[in-house]
């Protein structure tokens, strides 16, 4: 399974829909203070996040918080400042996918720290990046495709149609 760690993350309509895509995948939500929204139950019914109860969502107080209560030993970090494409990375099922804060990313000391297991998103140069819930699934799913989609389906209700008009 997938972790996906949100560092201070700001927008709560980008946490939301990066929920929904751990909803969807399967993937477990890791979210590092401070968080620039609540995210209590009266809240998130409010949002109307009717799959949260989905996402296995843990919080922690910082980032040494976090590596306190798990073993990390498969670490990525999304920059925009990464030297490589994220597509270069191997992923692994006990991977854990760190994402930044939108208005500044993650930490310079955390990306110094793990220079090597930096990546990024092919972008032009002269944009400053994609929107953090992009970026989330543009990750996860490569991610999830080197691991050949585990635990998901790859196939709509359209197969069955398609087959019984073959015929």
């Amino acid at each position: 399974m997938l972790n996906i760690v949100l560092v201070e993350p700001e927008i709560p309509m980008n946490t939301g829909n990066i929920a929904r895509t751990c909803a969807a995948t399967r993937s477990r939500l890791h979210l590092v203070r401070p968080l620039g929204f609540d995210i209590s139950d009266k809240a998130v019914k409010r949002a109307g996040l009717d799959y949260w109860h989905m996402v296995d969502v843990q919080v922690y107080d910082n980032l040494e918080d976090l590596f306190r209560k798990n073993t990390i030993t498969d670490l990525w970090l999304a920059t925009t400042k990464a030297p490589q494409d994220y597509s270069k990375a191997a992923f692994t099922q006990d991977s854990w996918l760190f994402f930044g804060k939108e208005t500044a990313g993650l930490p310079q000391w955390f990306r110094e720290a793990h220079a090597h297991r930096c990546i990024r998103i092919p972008m032009r140069p002269d944009a400053r990046s994609l929107n953090l819930a992009n970026s989330v699934a543009v990750v996860t799913y490569e991610a999830l495709r080197q691991l050949d989609f585990p635990g998901l389906t790859g196939e709509g209700e359209m197969k069955q149609e398609s087959i019984t008009h073959e015929e």
